[in-house]
């Protein structure tokens, strides 16, 4: 499954009667099953052909881990169904490879949807992995060879291992927990993928750029959807009435559900930084047009007066003694040179030609400042002489009423 992609492609056929049971599209041929017998003395490891081999006990009180990859035997399926007493309606969920996550209470047995991640330069794509978990048994069925489990054997081989002493509650427990530790690599990597597409942002802004950012936001997107039922298949397992669950594994499923909890939040923290980084791209191209505007803007500013030159002297009248001129075309020119100069240069002196203005420059606004005072003073003395006339009336009555009460105050 492609993290680009928002087709779905449900391994369902409307009309079929509950329970029956389809391979999905190119879906590998099972020719084996792995199997693992272990005690807490012992373990055994060894592929078999049929169904009923590989669950002949080999050891005392053993506790047997049967892994399945490919989807394609129905027949299998049908006699692990038959064999186990697995609910049809679990095996159809396990086929149904878009099945969300997941987990079911049937009777003698519970099923668990779960989904691994697997990543490269090209995307994400994920994996759906089904368990079905009874007393003394587990049943791991999975789309293709390679899993993230491996830990799990590498505990089992271990002498004295813990997993080797407890139920298949526990057994289950490991495998929920190894598969959520794979999820936070992945995010390490997309973290990184989000750097640095935050440092070409800053950089450069392209459309290759842009269509990377938007690649990643979908693969957010659609693995944030495939993830988030994560914490209420744990709760549910942590809530199991069905008696498989034992009351010691729970904390450590309560354990795994805080690990689901960061997972999603850093799901949610990484799909609004993609979000930014989208603004980001966005004002950077907005940023490069108004600087584009304003080069274009001063080019046509600074052509305003020379096109007005021409035009004048591009007029036809017979009395335009400058045509008569011997230097009239120099002057005309020289005159074209210096007032686009003069206007480059207060461009340049305000800053924007792109430069900043010094500080000695800035020491001259004071000037231009008192010399707008002046103007509004002169202005309002023009339009409003009846106001300023009662106002200089009026100062000299504050004035005197300001000294008749300092006289009174000292009085008293």
């Amino acid at each position: 499954m492609s993290a680009s992609s928002h087709s779905l492609h449900y391994n369902v056929v409307p009309g079929l009667p509950p329970g029956t049971l389809r391979a999905p599209e190119d879906a590998l041929v099972a020719d084996h099953i792995q199997v693992v017998q272990f005690n807490a003395e012992q373990l055994l490891e060894y592929d078999c052909a049929t169904l009923s081999e590989a669950l002949e006990p080999r050891l005392p009180n053993a506790l047997i881990w049967l892994n399945i990859t490919g989807l394609g035997n129905i027949q299998l399926l049908h006699e692990l169904g038959n064999t186990l007493n697995i609910h049809p309606l679990a095996l159809e969920d396990a086929l149904n490879t878009r099945q969300r996550m997941k987990t079911n209470q049937y009777e003698g047995h519970l099923y668990v949807c779960m989904k691994m991640l697997h990543w490269n330069e090209q995307g994400t794509a994920s994996e759906q992995i089904s368990l079905f978990m009874k007393k003394d048994l587990l049943v791991t069925l999975q789309e293709r060879p390679g899993d993230c489990l491996e830990a799990v054997r590498f505990r089992l081989r271990r002498d004295g291992s813990r997993l080797r002493s407890q139920g298949t509650d526990y057994l289950l427990y490991a495998m929920l927990d190894a598969i959520i530790d794979h999820y936070f690599p992945w995010l390490e990597y997309i973290g990184d993928k989000l750097d640095i597409l935050e440092e070409e942002v800053a950089a450069r802004s392209t459309s290759q750029l842009l269509a990377r950012i938007h690649a990643l936001k979908g693969e957010l997107m659609e693995v944030r959807r495939s993830l988030w039922p994560l914490r209420d298949v744990l709760s549910t397992l942590e809530r199991d009435e069905s008696g498989l669950i034992r009351r010691r594994a729970r904390p450590y499923l309560r354990d795994c559900q805080d690990h689901a909890m960061q997972i999603l939040e850093t799901l949610d923290t990484y799909r609004e930084y993609s979000n930014s980084l989208m603004d980001l791209y966005l004002s950077g191209i907005s940023n490069r047009m108004n600087e584009i505007m304003k080069v274009l803007t001063i080019i046509s500013t600074v052509f305003i007066p020379l096109s007005f030159i021409g035009t004048v002297y591009g007029m036809n009248f017979e009395h335009m003694p400058e045509l008569k001129w011997r230097w009239g075309y120099v002057a005309c020119l020289i005159l074209m040179l210096v007032i686009a100069l003069l206007m480059l240069g207060f461009f340049r002196y305000f800053g924007w030609l792109g430069g900043e203005r010094t500080e000695h420059r800035k020491l001259r606004l004071p000037r231009v400042t008192k010399l707008d005072d002046y103007l509004q003073q002169f202005g309002k003395a023009l339009l409003f002489p009846r106001f300023e006339g009662e106002k200089e009336k009026s100062e000299p009555l504050a004035d005197d009423a300001k000294q008749n009460n300092m006289k009174t105050t000292r009085k008293e």
